[in-house]
């Protein structure tokens, strides 16, 4: 479970990796220069080109995850009680990785037996 995330955060994750490895090309690329001199450029022009595109697919998975974002189902999280976005069927709370479903049949503990269980904790709290 310490690898597993949202949906949302992991196209946002891919996105970061993209950005990083574009950058990361493009300075190597222009290092290129500094070692090789005169036929490091085309070792610059390659790094700059492939980095250019790694930048602007990052561009697009962002833009992608943005979309999806604003037509994600909001619901409140049964463990933290954050409100959190959930994409599909099933999903992952964005902050406590806690698995959320909208589908009774894939659920473990329906919403009657969740609010009894609630019931019964605060009422043996108090």
């Amino acid at each position: 479970m310490f690898f597993k995330s949202s949906k949302i955060n992991e196209f946002r994750l891919w996105g970061l990796l993209l950005t990083m490895l574009g950058m990361g090309l493009m300075v190597l690329g222009t290092a290129g220069i500094v070692f090789w001199g005169q036929s490091g450029k085309v070792v610059a022009a390659i790094g700059l080109v492939i980095g250019l595109i790694a930048m602007l697919a990052s561009l697009a998975i962002y833009f992608w995850a943005g979309m999806l974002s604003t037509s994600a189902v909001q619901l409140e999280c049964p463990e933290c009680h954050k409100l959190t976005k959930m994409l599909g069927k099933t999903d992952r709370c964005m902050f406590c990785k806690t698995i959320l479903t909208l589908d009774p049949t894939e659920a473990t503990i329906t919403a009657d037996q969740l609010e009894q269980q609630q019931s019964a904790d605060v009422t043996s709290q108090g």
